[in-house]
Protein backbone atom coordinates (compact mmCIF):
# COMPACT_ATOMS: atom_id res chain seq x y z
CA UNK A 1 0.00 0.00 0.00
CA UNK A 2 1.39 3.38 -1.02
CA UNK A 3 1.45 6.18 1.53
CA UNK A 4 1.33 9.90 0.81
CA UNK A 5 2.15 12.84 3.07
CA UNK A 6 0.61 16.25 2.40
CA UNK A 7 2.41 19.11 4.13
CA UNK A 8 -0.14 21.93 4.10
CA UNK A 9 1.10 25.22 5.55
CA UNK A 10 -1.21 28.20 5.90
CA UNK A 11 -0.62 31.69 7.20
CA UNK A 12 -1.85 30.74 10.69
CA UNK A 13 -1.06 27.02 11.01
CA UNK A 14 0.38 23.99 9.26
CA UNK A 15 -0.12 20.24 9.42
CA UNK A 16 1.04 16.95 8.05
CA UNK A 17 -1.70 14.68 6.67
CA UNK A 18 -1.02 11.06 5.79
CA UNK A 19 -3.15 9.47 3.11
CA UNK A 20 -3.76 6.09 1.51
CA UNK A 21 -6.12 4.85 -1.19
CA UNK A 22 -8.14 1.97 0.27
CA UNK A 23 -11.06 0.20 -1.45
CA UNK A 24 -11.44 3.06 -3.89
CA UNK A 25 -11.55 5.76 -1.20
CA UNK A 26 -8.96 8.22 0.10
CA UNK A 27 -8.29 7.83 3.82
CA UNK A 28 -6.67 10.82 5.58
CA UNK A 29 -4.99 10.99 8.97
CA UNK A 30 -3.43 14.02 10.66
CA UNK A 31 -0.06 13.18 12.21
CA UNK A 32 1.31 16.61 13.04
CA UNK A 33 0.00 20.15 13.51
CA UNK A 34 1.88 23.33 14.33
CA UNK A 35 1.24 27.09 14.61
CA UNK A 36 2.51 29.66 12.14
CA UNK A 37 2.43 33.44 12.16
CA UNK A 38 4.61 36.30 10.93
CA UNK A 39 7.54 37.41 13.08
CA UNK A 40 8.89 40.96 13.35
CA UNK A 41 12.57 41.84 13.33
CA UNK A 42 14.32 44.77 15.01
CA UNK A 43 13.81 46.96 11.92
CA UNK A 44 10.06 46.37 11.91
CA UNK A 45 9.98 43.96 8.95
CA UNK A 46 7.46 41.11 9.07
CA UNK A 47 8.85 37.73 8.05
CA UNK A 48 8.21 33.99 8.17
CA UNK A 49 10.46 31.79 10.28
CA UNK A 50 11.21 29.37 7.45
CA UNK A 51 13.77 27.45 9.50
CA UNK A 52 11.09 26.71 12.10
CA UNK A 53 8.65 25.70 9.34
CA UNK A 54 11.19 23.34 7.84
CA UNK A 55 11.89 21.82 11.25
CA UNK A 56 8.15 21.14 11.59
CA UNK A 57 8.20 19.34 8.24
CA UNK A 58 11.08 17.16 9.44
CA UNK A 59 9.14 16.50 12.65
CA UNK A 60 6.15 15.32 10.59
CA UNK A 61 8.40 12.94 8.65
CA UNK A 62 9.88 11.58 11.87
CA UNK A 63 6.43 11.06 13.39
CA UNK A 64 5.34 9.11 10.34
CA UNK A 65 8.39 6.88 10.65
CA UNK A 66 7.84 6.37 14.39
CA UNK A 67 4.29 5.19 13.65
CA UNK A 68 5.61 2.78 11.01
CA UNK A 69 3.83 4.85 8.36
CA UNK A 70 6.74 6.36 6.44
CA UNK A 71 5.36 7.93 3.25
CA UNK A 72 6.44 6.91 -0.23
CA UNK A 73 5.59 10.37 -1.56
CA UNK A 74 5.61 13.88 -0.07
CA UNK A 75 3.99 17.10 -1.34
CA UNK A 76 4.17 20.63 0.09
CA UNK A 77 1.75 23.52 -0.42
CA UNK A 78 1.68 27.00 1.12
CA UNK A 79 0.10 30.37 0.37
CA UNK A 80 1.33 32.27 -2.69
CA UNK A 81 3.32 35.45 -3.30
CA UNK A 82 6.14 35.04 -0.74
CA UNK A 83 9.58 33.82 -1.78
CA UNK A 84 13.22 33.23 -0.86
CA UNK A 85 16.36 34.37 -2.70
CA UNK A 86 19.41 32.11 -2.90
CA UNK A 87 23.00 33.31 -3.23
CA UNK A 88 25.64 31.82 -5.54
CA UNK A 89 26.33 29.09 -2.97
CA UNK A 90 22.68 28.05 -2.77
CA UNK A 91 22.21 29.60 0.68
CA UNK A 92 19.19 31.67 1.65
CA UNK A 93 19.76 35.41 1.48
CA UNK A 94 18.19 37.04 4.53
CA UNK A 95 14.54 36.83 5.46
CA UNK A 96 11.51 35.32 3.81
CA UNK A 97 9.40 38.46 4.10
CA UNK A 98 5.67 38.33 4.79
CA UNK A 99 3.27 39.69 2.21
CA UNK A 100 1.45 41.54 5.00
CA UNK A 101 4.45 43.83 5.52
CA UNK A 102 3.62 47.29 4.07
CA UNK A 103 7.32 48.22 4.25
CA UNK A 104 7.86 45.93 1.24
CA UNK A 105 5.06 47.14 -1.04
CA UNK A 106 6.41 48.96 -4.12
CA UNK A 107 3.41 49.03 -6.45
CA UNK A 108 3.70 52.76 -7.09
CA UNK A 109 7.30 52.41 -8.27
CA UNK A 110 6.48 49.42 -10.48
CA UNK A 111 3.48 51.17 -12.01
CA UNK A 112 5.65 54.15 -12.93
CA UNK A 113 7.56 51.77 -15.21
CA UNK A 114 4.63 49.57 -16.27
CA UNK A 115 1.08 50.83 -15.66
CA UNK A 116 -1.17 48.28 -14.02
CA UNK A 117 -3.43 48.14 -17.09
CA UNK A 118 -0.45 46.92 -19.13
CA UNK A 119 0.53 44.41 -16.44
CA UNK A 120 -2.96 42.98 -16.27
CA UNK A 121 -3.28 42.62 -20.04
CA UNK A 122 -0.24 40.33 -19.97
CA UNK A 123 -0.51 38.42 -16.68
CA UNK A 124 -4.19 38.65 -15.73
CA UNK A 125 -3.26 38.88 -12.03
CA UNK A 126 -5.43 41.14 -9.89
CA UNK A 127 -3.89 44.06 -8.06
CA UNK A 128 -2.77 43.35 -4.54
CA UNK A 129 -0.12 45.68 -3.04
CA UNK A 130 1.83 42.65 -1.78
CA UNK A 131 2.17 40.76 -5.07
CA UNK A 132 5.65 39.34 -5.63
CA UNK A 133 6.30 41.69 -8.54
CA UNK A 134 6.14 44.59 -6.09
CA UNK A 135 8.10 42.91 -3.30
CA UNK A 136 10.94 42.14 -5.71
CA UNK A 137 11.29 45.84 -6.42
CA UNK A 138 12.19 46.40 -2.78
CA UNK A 139 14.97 43.82 -3.18
CA UNK A 140 16.12 45.57 -6.34
CA UNK A 141 16.32 48.89 -4.49
CA UNK A 142 18.44 47.33 -1.75
CA UNK A 143 20.80 45.69 -4.25
CA UNK A 144 19.84 42.23 -3.02
CA UNK A 145 18.68 41.03 -6.45
CA UNK A 146 22.09 41.66 -7.99
CA UNK A 147 23.64 39.14 -5.59
CA UNK A 148 20.95 36.46 -5.99
CA UNK A 149 21.29 33.36 -8.14
CA UNK A 150 17.73 32.03 -7.80
CA UNK A 151 14.25 32.94 -6.57
CA UNK A 152 12.12 30.20 -5.07
CA UNK A 153 8.54 30.56 -3.93
CA UNK A 154 8.14 29.33 -0.36
CA UNK A 155 7.05 25.73 -1.15
CA UNK A 156 9.77 25.51 -3.83
CA UNK A 157 12.29 26.54 -1.18
CA UNK A 158 11.04 23.95 1.29
CA UNK A 159 11.28 21.31 -1.46
CA UNK A 160 14.85 22.50 -2.07
CA UNK A 161 15.63 22.02 1.61
CA UNK A 162 14.29 18.44 1.42
CA UNK A 163 15.99 17.42 -1.83
CA UNK A 164 18.72 19.90 -2.74
CA UNK A 165 16.93 20.41 -6.09
CA UNK A 166 15.45 23.68 -7.40
CA UNK A 167 12.06 23.56 -9.13
CA UNK A 168 9.65 26.44 -9.80
CA UNK A 169 6.05 25.22 -9.82
CA UNK A 170 3.67 26.86 -12.30
CA UNK A 171 0.56 27.48 -10.15
CA UNK A 172 2.40 29.30 -7.40
CA UNK A 173 4.58 31.14 -9.93
CA UNK A 174 1.49 32.77 -11.43
CA UNK A 175 0.83 34.53 -8.11
CA UNK A 176 4.01 36.56 -8.67
CA UNK A 177 2.38 38.69 -11.36
CA UNK A 178 5.30 37.85 -13.66
CA UNK A 179 3.95 34.87 -15.64
CA UNK A 180 2.41 35.62 -19.03
CA UNK A 181 -1.17 34.30 -19.19
CA UNK A 182 -0.88 33.47 -22.90
CA UNK A 183 2.54 31.80 -23.04
CA UNK A 184 2.28 30.24 -19.54
CA UNK A 185 5.92 31.18 -18.98
CA UNK A 186 7.81 33.95 -17.23
CA UNK A 187 7.19 37.24 -19.05
CA UNK A 188 10.77 38.12 -19.90
CA UNK A 189 9.78 41.50 -21.34
CA UNK A 190 8.22 42.59 -18.04
CA UNK A 191 11.17 41.17 -16.13
CA UNK A 192 13.63 43.09 -18.30
CA UNK A 193 11.68 46.36 -18.06
CA UNK A 194 11.74 46.14 -14.27
CA UNK A 195 15.43 45.33 -14.19
CA UNK A 196 15.03 41.95 -12.52
CA UNK A 197 17.79 39.44 -13.41
CA UNK A 198 16.52 36.80 -15.85
CA UNK A 199 18.60 34.12 -14.14
CA UNK A 200 16.16 34.16 -11.20
CA UNK A 201 13.37 32.78 -13.37
CA UNK A 202 13.91 29.22 -14.55
CA UNK A 203 11.85 26.49 -16.19
CA UNK A 204 8.34 26.16 -14.77
CA UNK A 205 7.18 22.69 -13.66
CA UNK A 206 3.61 21.38 -13.65
CA UNK A 207 1.75 19.83 -10.71
CA UNK A 208 2.19 16.08 -10.78
CA UNK A 209 5.89 16.20 -11.64
CA UNK A 210 8.57 14.86 -9.31
CA UNK A 211 11.12 17.10 -7.61
CA UNK A 212 13.26 14.14 -6.59
CA UNK A 213 14.26 11.90 -3.67
CA UNK A 214 15.10 13.15 -0.20
CA UNK A 215 18.70 14.29 0.12
CA UNK A 216 21.14 12.05 1.95
CA UNK A 217 21.19 14.47 4.88
CA UNK A 218 17.40 14.33 5.29
CA UNK A 219 17.30 10.55 4.81
CA UNK A 220 19.71 10.16 7.71
CA UNK A 221 17.61 12.51 9.86
CA UNK A 222 14.24 10.86 9.28
CA UNK A 223 15.30 7.26 8.66
CA UNK A 224 13.74 6.62 5.24
CA UNK A 225 13.64 7.81 1.65
CA UNK A 226 10.67 9.16 -0.31
CA UNK A 227 9.94 10.98 -3.55
CA UNK A 228 9.00 14.65 -3.26
CA UNK A 229 6.23 15.42 -5.75
CA UNK A 230 4.86 18.77 -6.85
CA UNK A 231 1.19 19.22 -6.02
CA UNK A 232 -0.34 22.51 -7.04
CA UNK A 233 1.93 24.18 -4.49
CA UNK A 234 -0.34 27.22 -4.05
CA UNK A 235 -2.81 26.13 -1.37
CA UNK A 236 -5.85 27.55 -3.14
CA UNK A 237 -4.93 25.76 -6.35
CA UNK A 238 -4.71 22.47 -4.43
CA UNK A 239 -8.02 23.15 -2.66
CA UNK A 240 -9.90 23.81 -5.90
CA UNK A 241 -8.57 20.60 -7.47
CA UNK A 242 -10.24 18.72 -4.61
CA UNK A 243 -13.69 20.24 -5.18
CA UNK A 244 -16.05 17.92 -7.11
CA UNK A 245 -16.89 20.65 -9.61
CA UNK A 246 -18.85 20.16 -12.79
CA UNK A 247 -17.77 22.33 -15.74
CA UNK A 248 -18.79 25.95 -15.21
CA UNK A 249 -19.55 25.73 -11.48
CA UNK A 250 -18.33 28.32 -8.98
CA UNK A 251 -16.38 27.79 -5.76
CA UNK A 252 -15.06 29.46 -2.63
CA UNK A 253 -11.88 28.26 -0.98
CA UNK A 254 -12.59 29.52 2.52
CA UNK A 255 -9.88 30.05 5.11
CA UNK A 256 -7.64 32.92 6.18
CA UNK A 257 -8.43 34.23 2.70
CA UNK A 258 -11.60 33.49 0.77
CA UNK A 259 -11.08 32.90 -2.94
CA UNK A 260 -14.22 32.94 -5.07
CA UNK A 261 -14.10 31.93 -8.70
CA UNK A 262 -14.44 29.31 -11.43
CA UNK A 263 -12.17 27.13 -13.54
CA UNK A 264 -11.53 28.20 -17.11
CA UNK A 265 -9.37 26.89 -19.96
CA UNK A 266 -8.62 30.49 -20.99
CA UNK A 267 -7.84 33.65 -19.03
CA UNK A 268 -10.05 36.72 -18.84
CA UNK A 269 -7.74 39.61 -19.72
CA UNK A 270 -10.37 42.09 -20.85
CA UNK A 271 -10.89 45.52 -19.32
CA UNK A 272 -14.09 44.45 -17.53
CA UNK A 273 -12.17 41.71 -15.71
CA UNK A 274 -9.46 44.15 -14.65
CA UNK A 275 -12.06 46.69 -13.49
CA UNK A 276 -13.72 44.03 -11.33
CA UNK A 277 -10.28 43.05 -9.97
CA UNK A 278 -10.59 39.39 -10.91
CA UNK A 279 -7.43 37.31 -11.09
CA UNK A 280 -6.35 34.56 -13.49
CA UNK A 281 -4.20 32.21 -11.44
CA UNK A 282 -2.64 29.05 -12.79
CA UNK A 283 -4.10 25.57 -12.45
CA UNK A 284 -3.46 22.11 -13.83
CA UNK A 285 -2.28 21.79 -17.45
CA UNK A 286 -2.07 25.56 -17.94
CA UNK A 287 -5.75 26.15 -17.17
CA UNK A 288 -6.89 29.00 -14.93
CA UNK A 289 -8.80 29.83 -11.81
CA UNK A 290 -10.66 33.04 -12.59
CA UNK A 291 -11.17 34.28 -9.05
CA UNK A 292 -11.21 37.15 -6.61
CA UNK A 293 -9.29 37.38 -3.34
CA UNK A 294 -11.55 38.26 -0.41
CA UNK A 295 -10.12 39.04 3.02
CA UNK A 296 -11.67 35.95 4.63
CA UNK A 297 -11.52 34.60 8.17
CA UNK A 298 -8.30 36.52 8.86
CA UNK A 299 -10.55 39.20 10.33
CA UNK A 300 -12.07 36.81 12.88
CA UNK A 301 -8.68 35.27 13.66
CA UNK A 302 -7.29 38.71 14.52
CA UNK A 303 -10.34 39.67 16.58
CA UNK A 304 -10.01 36.43 18.54
CA UNK A 305 -6.36 37.23 19.31
CA UNK A 306 -7.36 40.67 20.59
CA UNK A 307 -9.69 38.97 23.06
CA UNK A 308 -6.66 36.93 24.21
CA UNK A 309 -7.94 33.76 22.48
CA UNK A 310 -10.30 33.12 25.38
CA UNK A 311 -13.09 32.17 22.99
CA UNK A 312 -12.96 29.18 20.68
CA UNK A 313 -14.08 29.75 17.09
CA UNK A 314 -17.23 27.74 17.87
CA UNK A 315 -17.98 30.02 20.83
CA UNK A 316 -17.46 33.09 18.64
CA UNK A 317 -20.02 31.73 16.18
CA UNK A 318 -22.52 31.14 19.01
CA UNK A 319 -22.00 34.71 20.19
CA UNK A 320 -22.46 36.07 16.65
CA UNK A 321 -25.79 34.27 16.34
CA UNK A 322 -27.11 36.25 19.32
CA UNK A 323 -26.19 39.63 17.86
CA UNK A 324 -28.77 41.89 16.27
CA UNK A 325 -26.17 44.12 14.61
CA UNK A 326 -27.10 45.13 11.07
CA UNK A 327 -23.84 46.84 10.11
CA UNK A 328 -21.68 45.75 7.19
CA UNK A 329 -18.07 46.60 6.30
CA UNK A 330 -16.06 46.26 3.10
CA UNK A 331 -14.01 43.14 3.81
CA UNK A 332 -11.62 43.99 0.97
CA UNK A 333 -10.76 47.44 2.32
CA UNK A 334 -6.97 47.65 2.69
CA UNK A 335 -7.50 48.89 6.26
CA UNK A 336 -8.21 45.27 7.26
CA UNK A 337 -5.09 43.80 5.64
CA UNK A 338 -2.70 44.22 8.56
CA UNK A 339 -4.09 46.68 11.11
CA UNK A 340 -2.62 47.26 14.55
CA UNK A 341 -6.09 46.51 15.89
CA UNK A 342 -8.67 44.64 13.83
CA UNK A 343 -11.30 45.36 16.46
CA UNK A 344 -10.41 49.04 16.31
CA UNK A 345 -10.64 49.19 12.52
CA UNK A 346 -14.05 47.51 12.49
CA UNK A 347 -15.29 49.90 15.16
CA UNK A 348 -14.00 52.87 13.17
CA UNK A 349 -15.71 51.54 10.06
CA UNK A 350 -19.13 51.36 11.77
CA UNK A 351 -18.63 54.41 13.98
CA UNK A 352 -19.09 52.96 17.47
CA UNK A 353 -17.67 50.60 20.07
CA UNK A 354 -18.72 46.98 19.73
CA UNK A 355 -18.98 43.83 21.80
CA UNK A 356 -17.40 40.65 20.48
CA UNK A 357 -20.76 39.20 19.47
CA UNK A 358 -21.48 42.26 17.32
CA UNK A 359 -17.99 42.36 15.80
CA UNK A 360 -18.26 38.68 14.89
CA UNK A 361 -21.72 39.04 13.38
CA UNK A 362 -20.58 42.03 11.34
CA UNK A 363 -17.59 40.09 9.96
CA UNK A 364 -19.63 37.01 9.02
CA UNK A 365 -22.47 39.01 7.51
CA UNK A 366 -20.03 41.21 5.62
CA UNK A 367 -18.25 38.17 4.21
CA UNK A 368 -21.55 36.71 3.01
CA UNK A 369 -22.44 40.02 1.36
CA UNK A 370 -19.00 40.20 -0.28
CA UNK A 371 -19.49 36.67 -1.60
CA UNK A 372 -22.82 37.73 -3.11
CA UNK A 373 -21.34 40.75 -4.85
CA UNK A 374 -18.34 38.81 -6.12
CA UNK A 375 -20.50 35.97 -7.47
CA UNK A 376 -22.70 38.44 -9.32
CA UNK A 377 -19.61 40.14 -10.73
CA UNK A 378 -18.33 36.78 -11.95
CA UNK A 379 -21.65 36.14 -13.65
CA UNK A 380 -21.46 39.54 -15.34
CA UNK A 381 -17.89 38.87 -16.43
CA UNK A 382 -18.49 35.37 -17.83
CA UNK A 383 -22.11 35.57 -18.94
CA UNK A 384 -22.84 32.46 -16.87
CA UNK A 385 -25.49 31.86 -14.23
CA UNK A 386 -24.18 29.75 -11.37
CA UNK A 387 -26.90 27.54 -9.87
CA UNK A 388 -24.95 26.90 -6.65
CA UNK A 389 -21.72 27.77 -4.87
CA UNK A 390 -19.24 25.13 -3.68
CA UNK A 391 -17.30 25.86 -0.47
CA UNK A 392 -14.14 24.02 0.50
CA UNK A 393 -11.57 24.64 3.21
CA UNK A 394 -11.70 25.13 6.96
CA UNK A 395 -14.21 27.95 6.65
CA UNK A 396 -16.71 25.38 5.46
CA UNK A 397 -17.00 24.14 9.05
CA UNK A 398 -18.67 27.44 9.96
CA UNK A 399 -22.31 26.50 9.50
CA UNK A 400 -23.50 29.99 10.45
CA UNK A 401 -21.40 31.59 7.70
CA UNK A 402 -22.62 28.95 5.24
CA UNK A 403 -26.23 29.78 6.12
CA UNK A 404 -25.63 33.53 5.78
CA UNK A 405 -23.96 32.91 2.43
CA UNK A 406 -26.82 30.77 1.09
CA UNK A 407 -29.30 33.49 2.08
CA UNK A 408 -27.17 36.26 0.60
CA UNK A 409 -26.73 34.57 -2.79
CA UNK A 410 -30.26 33.06 -2.72
CA UNK A 411 -29.12 29.70 -4.01
CA UNK A 412 -27.71 26.50 -2.51
CA UNK A 413 -24.27 26.29 -0.97
CA UNK A 414 -22.54 22.91 -1.37
CA UNK A 415 -19.98 22.36 1.39
CA UNK A 416 -17.06 19.96 1.08
CA UNK A 417 -14.53 18.62 1.26
CA UNK A 418 -13.42 20.56 4.34
CA UNK A 419 -9.79 19.44 4.10
CA UNK A 420 -9.68 20.48 0.46
CA UNK A 421 -6.11 21.73 0.32
CA UNK A 422 -4.52 18.62 1.82
CA UNK A 423 -6.78 16.38 -0.29
CA UNK A 424 -5.90 18.24 -3.49
CA UNK A 425 -2.24 17.97 -2.54
CA UNK A 426 -2.56 14.20 -2.09
CA UNK A 427 -4.57 13.89 -5.32
CA UNK A 428 -1.64 15.11 -7.44
CA UNK A 429 0.73 12.76 -5.62
CA UNK A 430 -1.62 9.86 -6.39
CA UNK A 431 -1.81 10.87 -10.03
CA UNK A 432 2.00 10.92 -10.14
CA UNK A 433 2.22 7.45 -8.56
CA UNK A 434 -0.36 6.04 -10.98
CA UNK A 435 -2.98 5.07 -8.37
CA UNK A 436 -5.35 7.67 -9.83
CA UNK A 437 -5.46 8.16 -13.59
CA UNK A 438 -6.82 11.71 -13.93
CA UNK A 439 -8.26 14.75 -12.22
CA UNK A 440 -11.77 13.70 -13.26
CA UNK A 441 -11.39 10.26 -11.69
CA UNK A 442 -9.80 11.82 -8.62
CA UNK A 443 -12.73 14.17 -8.09
CA UNK A 444 -15.17 11.28 -8.27
CA UNK A 445 -13.11 9.40 -5.68
CA UNK A 446 -12.97 12.50 -3.46
CA UNK A 447 -16.75 12.92 -3.60
CA UNK A 448 -17.24 9.24 -2.69
CA UNK A 449 -14.63 9.49 0.07
CA UNK A 450 -15.70 12.67 1.85
CA UNK A 451 -19.17 13.62 0.62
CA UNK A 452 -20.73 17.06 0.45
CA UNK A 453 -23.45 18.87 2.40
CA UNK A 454 -26.05 21.11 0.78
CA UNK A 455 -27.19 24.26 2.59
CA UNK A 456 -30.37 25.80 1.17
CA UNK A 457 -31.18 29.55 1.31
Amino acid sequence: MKRYLAIDIGASSGRGMLATLENGKIVMEEIHRFPNHPQQDERGFLYWDVDALFNEIVTALKKAKEQDKAPDYIGIDTWGVDYVLLDENGERMGLCHSYRDPLRHRHEQVHETIPFEALYSRTGIQFQPFNTIYQLYADKESGKLDKASAMLMLPDYLNYRLTGLCHQEYCNATTTGLVNAVTHDWDKELIDKLGYPRKLFGTLSQPGEAVGPLSRKIRLQVGFNATVVLPATHDTASAVLAVPLEPGEAYISSGTWSLLGMESPLPHLEESSRALNYSNEGSLQHSFRVQKNIMGLWMIQEVRHEFEDRYSFAEIVDLAKKSVAKDLVDCNDVRFLSPKSMRGEIEKAVGRELKIEDISHIVYASLAETYRKSLEELETLTGKKFPALHITGGGGKNEFLNELTAKAINRPVIVGPIEGTAIGNVLMQMIYSGEIASLEQGRRIIKDSFGCKEVLP
